[in-house]
């Protein structure tokens, strides 16, 4: 998984606390992470692509969720910054070496194979319960009160 995805989901996490209404600059996302604002910029846009975040033009311009963060789940960012492929690449090794036979004699994946499609399959289920709204309860709950009085200082002034 791609460090964009992280961000993703943080920058996404962060855009759930706005006012429907208010957006943030890219520069202002990145500033908030500490991340670098050209990279971030690139997976706004592919987040924006695939319906997650809208952008606003003007004055009052950003990004913004598309949608409420209830329906928005963790799976929908890591497939809109990464894709839908598995992490796993089946590079057929058993087709290789001393035993290799030709490719018709393999007419199903390895056990290998299988256990790693079950893995994903497993990880993209989970992610897909986990709502962008269920991680801002989190983070809430979790983060001192310091903090977050720190962070709604913030985006009041950074919000547009």
């Amino acid at each position: 998984m791609s460090d964009g995805v992280e961000w993703g989901v943080h920058v996404c996490v962060l855009l759930a606390g706005l006012p429907e209404d208010a957006a943030l600059p890219a520069g202002k996302l990145a500033e908030y992470h500490g991340v670098p604002a050209a990279y971030l910029a690139k997976h706004l846009q592919a987040l924006a692509g695939a319906g997650v975040l809208q952008t606003v033009k003007g004055a009052r311009g950003g990004y913004r969720l598309a949608r409420p963060a209830a329906q928005i789940t963790v799976l929908d960012v890591v497939e809109a910054i990464d894709g839908d492929e598995s992490a796993f690449r089946c590079g057929e090794i058993r087709r290789r070496g001393p035993m290799a036979m030709p490719a018709r004699e393999y007419t199903k994946p390895c056990g290998i194979h299988q256990a790693f499609m079950r893995a994903d399959e497993a990880w993209r289920s989970e992610l897909a319960l986990s709502t962008i709204a269920d991680l801002l309860v989190g983070v809430l709950s979790d983060v001192p009160r310091p903090t977050l009085e720190k962070g709604a200082r913030w985006l009041q002034e950074s919000a547009r």
